[in-house]
């Protein structure tokens, strides 16, 4: 679905992304872990066209999206859910969701309203909070309506860029389960996450980001039980999924 080769990215003179090689087929959980300032949010952001490759390929379903604006990206299948939500704070619950969905209006109110109904199945908070203002939202319930949001689009593909940051264990735990569940109902995930622990218990095949390059990949079981991995990013926290 995805492949990536030899992709570099950056930011004016700044080289963060070296040579980065990867790929995503249809049906998995793939998670890019990594220490903070390892490259994973804006490997994320180029591939959603927020950042421009300096060099390297980029195919979604063989498209090339480095020739692509980044407002067109969402219309082939791929989405982001970004780092810190970014919810629309002034307009409502119902609101957020009705724009995530924009790129399927052409497809009539009937099938708006059936990713309506699924997203509320799929959060049944937000059903109760749809006239409420998005700002409003506690942080567990306005990353729900991040991804919600998101998918919206009906997309193939979502990136998710750390779901968990500043949210409670017990609301991580939820979280990381609607991820499973998008796997198993037959979505695909990119999923970037700083609880490395987490992530790769949920996840079928992982990569090791520092400093911009792939240092480890694989099975995620593999990576839970490599001790480089183990000492350098799993710490001792744990989240059962």
């Amino acid at each position: 679905m995805l492949r990536i080769r030899n992709l570099e990215a950056g930011y004016g003179k700044l080289k963060v992304l070296k040579h980065i090689s990867m790929h995503v087929d249809a049906g998995e959980i793939v998670t890019i872990i990594g220490a903070n300032g390892a490259g994973k949010t804006t490997l994320l952001s180029t591939i959603a066209g927020l950042v421009k490759a300096a060099s390297g390929e980029i195919a979604f379903k063989g498209k090339d999206l480095r020739t692509l604006a980044a407002s067109s990206i969402p219309a082939l299948g791929c989405v982001m859910v970004p780092e810190g939500r970014q919810v629309f704070a002034s307009m409502s619950v119902e609101e957020n969701l009705l724009l995530g969905g924009h790129v399927v209006r052409n497809q009539g109110k009937q099938v708006l309203e059936e990713l309506l109904g699924h997203q509320y199945d799929l959060f049944p908070i937000l059903r109760e909070r749809k006239g409420q203002l998005a700002g409003t939202l506690s942080g567990g319930e306005q990353q729900m309506l991040a991804m919600a949001r998101a998918l919206m689009a009906r997309p193939s593909l979502v990136m998710m860029d750390e779901p968990s940051t500043g949210l409670a264990p017990l609301i991580v735990k939820g979280i990381f389960e609607v991820i499973v569940r998008l796997r198993d109902e037959g979505n695909t995930v990119l999923l970037v996450e700083q609880n490395a622990k987490a992530a790769l218990a949920i996840a079928d095949r992982g990569y090791v980001l520092e400093t911009g390059k792939v240092i480890v990949q694989g099975p995620a079981q593999d990576l839970l039980g490599n001790r480089d991995v183990q000492r350098a990013y799993l710490g001792r926290e744990k989240i059962e999924v």
